[in-house]
């Protein structure tokens, strides 16, 4: 079964330069972008600040004397957010300085440093830094995977998934646009354990979940909310849309043989959708799901291998 990364796909590293000097900023950029980077440009605090928030930055170079916001104080503020914000990826930070005392470095260090290259740089120093900071946050990428990862499926645990939705309401509220929740359930569960054994069961849960995660778009997301439950976040979905989408996920495994060492089943699944279009305010990662949940219910009292997406007129 294909493995989600936390992008979905393949991702170039970000790198902040924060310079307020522009010729050295144009020598670091150019340098930066022939390694194989993609570049987000700041000429002080301020603009560095506001490309964190609003970039996938991964890397940062920072500039220790800059106008409106320093190196030091703009280190201090993302780590803040490090601490505060669990699911966010961590963010190496090089400070780039003239400044080479002891004393000045333990400060950079203590404000939440991970490097520092002294200015005028050295072209092979700075790229061999890069690589250092790029080599742990991939390292730390894997251990969020694997702390995130449901051990059968090699889907989102339901950790994981609350994370997820977090950031997406933020990003569908900033955006303005529709965020839509799916949840699965596969007919029958219990009886397929209880006629072809445990071991078979987990077949069809790992059959389904690589079905559904290969028909849904590459930005979506599925986790495993808990036994044979399913969840699905799909960004930008109004109703029409989800509706759309839940119906052909039904029809893919309804018309798919699920191998299983016991031989091939055929599998139906009932789901229950959502769109945050029927919340006028306050919408929450539990209101997507127990919304999500009470359609399900609805479509399994429905018969099941069905879909029932909740709406402002439903009364469940």
């Amino acid at each position: 079964m294909k493995k989600q990364s936390l992008t979905n796909k393949e991702e170039t590293f970000k790198v902040l330069i924060a310079e307020d000097n522009a010729v050295s900023a144009r020598i670091l950029k150019k340098n930066i972008e022939d390694w194989g980077y993609e570049v987000v440009m700041a000429q002080d605090g301020d603009e560095a600040w506001k490309a964190y928030q609003d970039e996938k930055i991964r890397l940062a170079v920072l500039d220790w004397m800059m106008p409106k916001i320093n190196g030091l104080d703009l280190c201090r503020r993302i780590r803040e957010i490090d601490h505060e914000e669990g699911s966010k990826e961590y963010t190496y930070v090089i400070l780039l300085t003239a400044k080479g005392q002891q004393a000045d470095l333990i400060k950079g260090f203590s404000a939440g440093a991970d490097d520092y290259i002294t200015k005028p740089f050295n072209r092979h120093e700075l790229k061999a830094r890069l690589k250092t900071g790029k080599r742990i946050i991939d390292l730390q990428r894997q251990i969020m995977e694997q702390a995130d990862r449901d051990g059968l499926t090699g889907l989102w645990n339901r950790k994981r998934m609350f994370k997820i939705l977090e950031k997406e309401i933020n990003r569908a509220q900033r955006e303005e646009r529709p965020l839509a929740t799916i949840m699965i359930d596969v007919d029958n569960f219990k009886k397929i354990n209880d006629t072809y054994g445990h071991h078979s069961g987990d077949s069809v849960l790992v059959e389904v979940s690589s079905y559904l995660q290969k028909s849904i778009r590459n930005y979506d997301e599925i986790c495993r909310y808990g036994g044979d439950e399913l969840f699905i976040i799909l960004p930008n979905c109004n109703l029409a849309m989800t509706e759309r989408i839940a119906e052909r996920l039904r029809q893919c495994v309804s018309e798919t043989k699920i191998k299983t060492d016991t031989g091939t089943l055929d599998i139906t699944i009932s789901l229950g959708g959502v769109s945050s279009e029927i919340f006028l305010s306050d919408l929450t990662p539990d209101k997507l799901v127990i919304s999500s949940d009470e359609a399900l219910l609805k479509a399994k009292s429905n018969g099941r291998n069905c879909v029932v997406i909740k709406k402002k007129k439903d009364k469940m």
